[in-house]
């Protein structure tokens, strides 16, 4: 269904002429089976990150990949402001039990971030590069098969 939906934005009059005055290559929008999953994996790769800016950062790289550059920007949103905490909560966790080190009790104040940000940085960080792997790679193989299992089922019924 919504590969579908997809397929037909690329042809919308508003995105044609949205690329013809910026000189958008196309391929940036793409929905191909291709463009589409580097894109949810990139976009899922920079939102487990913990940094300002990320649709930014997705921006940057755009030159040096190929993919699909909105649905990697809404990927960025994974992280939004209501589940931020619990996520990077999650990666400090893990990256605590990689490292073997004590668990910090984290309190929700500027202050306490001020103080303990030297022990939390290093097991947050590592904790984020597992995850940002892990899920990047598993939400790109698993949207691959997802998208030809869709085009499978379409061609059976005809």
């Amino acid at each position: 269904m919504i590969r579908k939906k997809l397929k037909n934005t690329h042809k919308h009059k508003t995105i044609q002429a949205f690329l013809e005055k910026y000189k958008v290559p196309k391929e940036f929008i793409a929905t191909t089976r291709k463009m589409v999953s580097r894109g949810v994996s990139i976009g899922l790769f920079i939102a487990m990150i913990p940094m300002p800016f990320q649709m930014l950062a997705v921006l940057v790289i755009t030159p040096f990949f190929r993919f699909n550059v909105p649905v990697a920007l809404i990927m960025c949103w994974v992280t939004n402001p209501f589940t931020m905490p619990f996520i990077y909560y999650v990666e400090y966790l893990t990256g605590s039990l990689f490292l073997g080190s004590e668990v910090q009790k984290v309190e929700m104040t500027l202050d306490w971030f001020q103080t303990n940000l030297q022990n939390i940085i290093f097991p947050l960080y590592l904790g984020a590069f597992f995850y940002s792997i892990v899920l990047s790679w598993l939400a790109y193989y698993s949207l691959i098969h997802l998208w030809k299992q869709s085009v499978h089922k379409d061609r059976k019924k005809l």
